[in-house]
């Protein structure tokens, strides 16, 4: 055993602490003020529920959350979908263009979010497309891809093929080796990249806001021009049912994938 020096351990569990507490607290402090009885986030005034009663009655808000679900499903499908074909042709031998199309796919993810939201609303416009619900869907799916592919990519680079070559040689056509082998063992990268297209589509604010258009808003929007008008409160309980949810999520991949996993 190596016996590491007691300053060492110490100063590493200070540092680790100090990261968590300056990661959670603002977390923390925005639950706490969600349910604070004030208009103004610089006082407490007591305890209350009320914001919370009061962001359930908001019409905006409930039209602004399903478009935003609505939206990082759809996007979540197509973007997992096409993520996972992609990667299975990059990983294919026999595709000379594979390197080329590689480095284009990191191109989204280093480009900056105003840069690509602008060239979108600028597309949209060159072909005179109405913007709305669509252009908002096909602006999340295009940022999403890279992720999904590069997620699934990661996955398929421990893949024994050896198993496809067994599988040929007992008489498995195409399809059975695909939705009997590869696709099970794939399942937890799959589930993985499709976990984080949905995160990166309910959290997408700048590439939103150039291709929505008018009268059609989702969350980070919505929340954008409610700081601004100042009510800050009602975003509070928002922010708070919104973790809560990630929370959720967070806890019903981690079930999916050990049950993938036990299979």
């Amino acid at each position: 055993m190596i016996n590491r020096p007691k300053k060492s351990c110490l100063l590493n569990l200070t540092t680790f602490t100090f990261v968590i507490v300056f990661l959670y607290i603002p977390i923390l402090l925005l639950i706490i003020y969600s349910f604070n009885d004030s208009k103004f986030i610089s006082s407490w005034r007591g305890f209350t529920f009320k914001y919370y009663h009061l962001l359930f009655q908001n019409k905006d808000i409930i039209n602004s959350f399903k478009n935003t679900m609505l939206i990082a499903v759809l996007s979540t499908i197509f973007s997992t979908i096409l993520g996972l074909f992609s990667a299975l042709a990059l990983e294919n031998k026999k595709f000379k263009g594979a390197k080329f199309f590689q480095g284009l796919i990191f191109i989204p993810l280093i480009m900056p979010d105003i840069l690509m939201g602008v060239s979108l609303a600028l597309l949209f416009s060159f072909v005179k497309v109405k913007m709305g619900m669509l252009t908002v869907l096909f602006a999340h799916i295009t940022f999403c891809v890279s992720y999904t592919i590069i997620v699934i990519q990661s996955r398929l680079e421990g893949f024994d093929y050896n198993l496809i070559d067994a599988a040929m040689d007992l008489g498995a056509n195409k399809r059975q080796i695909f939705f009997k082998i590869q696709l099970p063992l794939l399942m937890p990268g799959i589930i993985a990249a499709a976990l984080l297209a949905f995160t990166l589509s309910i959290d997408d604010f700048m590439i939103t806001f150039f291709t929505s258009g008018r009268g059609f808003n989702t969350l980070p929007v919505y929340v954008e021009g409610a700081i601004r008008r100042g009510t800050i409160t009602t975003i509070n309980a928002l922010s708070t049912l919104m973790i809560g949810l990630a929370l959720f999520f967070v806890v019903i991949s981690k079930r999916v994938r050990k049950y993938i996993i036990n299979i």
